[in-house]
């Protein structure tokens, strides 16, 4: 492990200088990966297994359109590609990368094939932090682990296709064989990390339920939504407003942060630029931070767990969504947004 000082604070990431492909392929070596589900996660982390060399299957509904998804991604129905229950009964790690709800509805079939020795892999710490809630209890004799790519599974693979890697951080729940340690390290590695920080369950079922509600995605589109009125409202166009709330920050602003840090984009700016954003970054989050704090509390009692639990789980879910969706969709905003991005030029 390497030893990284992080603005003071000394944490231990695994790096692929430390544990290269090449030692994951060897801590694999005899198992079988059995990627149930094939939705967000599942594709990328499967096709990254695949191309570095790791015996992995699919199980997946027949007759789905994920099914035929895996089918155009080169899984072969009956050798690479199985039902789910056949899947389950040949892996030796079986990655549970269903939706949450899935994972409640599925679980009775899964447990029936976790045998002594077994891996169960996950890359949301959900199931089992709110195993009251979920049911979904492991059996003692098996080794319970967690990769969390920070990030959807477009861009882990995305990233893998272009050389580089999303980082992930890994838990172990429960080590039965004694070798859980290896195992979620090789598979960290394998499905194309960049480096691995190491987590606990319940730390990473806080820390993503509170970044995707805050300022990954609700908060994001919150503030996104809320300048974007205001420039309207004082009779900026559609093209002015988008342009200065979204389209400089995501393809201008945020590439400068992620290559060199938000001082150096700071510096980078225009001095009247720089004097405003210091003046003002304060406030935002003095008046963002009792948002945060009631986020947080409300997601260490449950209550964010319960109410997806209790939504997704019902039959009207997916067209409830959609409805939601859609007036995201049709909102001016976006709707502008549609048309700013058509008239990138084709080389950007």
């Amino acid at each position: 492990m390497a030893k990284i000082n992080f603005g003071g604070v000394i944490e231990e990431v695994v790096t692929r200088n430390e544990f290269p492909l090449e030692k994951a392929r060897e801590v694999l070596k005899d198992e079988t990966v059995a990627v149930i589900g094939y939705g967000v996660q599942g594709p990328g982390q499967a096709l990254n297994l695949r191309d570095n060399g790791i015996n992995v299957i699919v199980g997946q509904r027949k007759d789905s359109k994920t099914w035929d998804k895996a089918v155009a991604d080169g899984w072969e129905p009956g050798k690479t590609l199985f039902e789910i229950e056949e899947a389950c009964e040949r892996g030796t790690v079986i990655q549970y990368l269903l939706s949450d709800a899935g994972q409640i509805t599925l679980w009775p079939t899964v447990k029936k094939y976790l045998t002594p020795g077994k891996a169960l892999y996950f890359s949301h710490g959900f199931g089992i932090t709110y195993k009251e809630r979920t049911g979904i209890v492991p059996p003692e004799d098996v080794d319970v682990i967690l990769i969390a790519p920070k990030g959807s599974g477009t861009s882990l693979r995305r990233m893998f296709l272009e050389g580089r890697g999303l980082n992930s951080s890994y838990a172990i729940f429960q080590d039965a064989t004694g070798k859980a340690k290896d195992r979620v390290v090789a598979l960290g590695i394998a499905v194309g990390s960049g480096y691995l920080f190491e987590t606990t369950f319940k730390r990473e079922v806080y820390s993503d339920l509170t970044g995707e509600r805050g300022s990954l995605m609700g908060a994001i589109q919150g503030i996104f939504a809320a300048q974007y009125e205001v420039l309207r409202a004082n009779g900026h166009t559609p093209s002015e407003a988008f342009n200065e709330t979204v389209e400089e920050l995501t393809q201008s602003l945020m590439p400068l942060v992620a290559e060199n840090g938000m001082d150096w984009m700071y510096a980078n700016c225009s001095t009247t630029a720089q004097r405003g954003a210091l003046d003002w970054w304060k406030k935002f989050r003095d008046a963002s931070k009792p948002v945060f704090e009631e986020l947080y509390t409300e997601v260490a009692k449950g209550n964010e767990a319960q109410k997806s639990i209790d939504s997704n789980s019902k039959a009207d879910y997916r067209e409830k969504l959609e409805e939601e969706l859609k007036e995201l969709r049709e909102s001016e905003i976006w709707q502008a947004g549609a048309e700013v991005r058509k008239l990138r030029p084709e080389s950007a």
